[in-house]
C-alpha cells in the first residue's frame, strides 16, 4: 500500500482476499466484491457505484459475470449527475439479492431492469436538489411487492434486458443505454435559465474553494479576490 501526502496511492493498492474472485487495484470494484462476500443467503444490497464498474474490462468482466451467476441483479438505477460533491460523477445504484446456487447450471439473474434517470434530469445540490418526490415514477415502476408485475414504461425510461442479451454483451458491459426517447428531450432545454445559471454559480464557487484549499496547503496566503467575486455574484 503507497501513502502519498496522506492520500493512498490507488495504483499500488491490492487486496488479496480469499472470498474475492478477482484480485483488482480498483476500489470501486473491491467495495462491491466486499458487499457480495457480506451477503447471507437470500440477503439484499443496494449499492451506489460508479459507470466504470459496469463496463471495466479484466477484474471487472469477471465480477460481472460472477455477479450475474451467483446473484440474482434485477435492477439498474442510473442516476443524474449534480446530485453528489463532485461535479460531474455518473453513478448507478445497483439492486441484486444473493441465491442459492442452482444444480442445472442455470444463472440467478434472468433479466435486469434498467431504470434511465439520467437522460432529460437535472439536479443541483442547492437550487435543484434531488427530493424524494422525483423517483416517484421509479417507485412505482420497480414494484417492490411484486417485481413480476414490472412493466416497460411508455415514457422509455424502464427497460428490460434477458440475461442472454447481457451475458452475448462485449466484456459483459452493463453500462446499458439504448437511444434517447424525444419524450425525454434534453436535460439543458428542460432547465429554466435561473436554475442553469445557479448551477454555474455552485461550480465556480466549488472550484474556487478547491483553488484556495490548494493554496493553502501549499503554504501560500489566500486573500478573498474581490473581481472573482463579484464575477460569481453576476453569474
Amino acid at each position: 500500500m503507497g501513502i502519498t501526502d496522506g492520500k493512498t496511492d490507488q495504483e499500488d493498492i491490492t487486496y488479496d482476499r480469499t472470498d474475492f474472485r478477482a484480485t483488482t487495484t480498483n476500489k470501486q470494484l473491491n467495495f462491491l466484491q466486499h458487499i457480495m462476500s457480506l451477503l447471507e443467503m437470500d440477503g439484499r444490497a443496494a449499492a451506489v457505484l460508479p459507470d466504470n464498474v459496469l463496463f471495466d474490462g479484466g477484474a471487472g468482466e469477471k465480477i460481472r459475470w460472477h455477479l450475474l451467476q451467483e446473484f440474482s441483479l434485477h435492477t439498474i438505477l442510473r442516476l443524474p449527475t449534480g446530485i453528489f460533491y463532485a461535479d460531474g460523477v455518473k453513478a448507478n445504484f445497483l439492486f441484486f439479492e444473493k441465491k442459492p446456487p442452482r444444480t442445472d447450471d442455470v444463472p440467478n439473474t434472468f433479466e435486469v431492469w434498467v431504470y434511465d434517470f439520467r437522460t432529460g434530469m437535472h439536479f443541483t445540490l442547492k437550487q435543484r436538489p434531488l427530493r424524494l418526490a422525483a423517483l416517484a415514477d421509479f417507485i412505482e415502476a420497480y414494484k417492490a411487492d411484486d417485481r413480476s408485475a414490472r412493466k416497460e414504461t411508455e415514457d422509455g425510461r424502464f427497460k428490460r434486458f434477458t440475461y442472454e442479451e447481457l451475458i452475448a454483451r462485449d466484456k459483459v458491459n452493463l453500462e446499458i443505454t439504448w437511444p434517447k426517447d424525444p419524450v425525454l428531450g434534453d436535460a439543458d432545454s428542460l432547465l429554466p435559465p435561473e436554475v442553469i445559471a445557479q448551477a454555474i454559480v455552485e461550480d465556480l464557487q466549488a472550484a474556487l474553494a478547491e483553488f484556495e484549499a490548494i493554496a493553502e496547503a501549499l503554504g501560500g496566503e489566500v486573500k478573498p479576490d474581490v473581481a472573482a467575486e463579484e464575477v460569481i455574484a453576476e453569474a
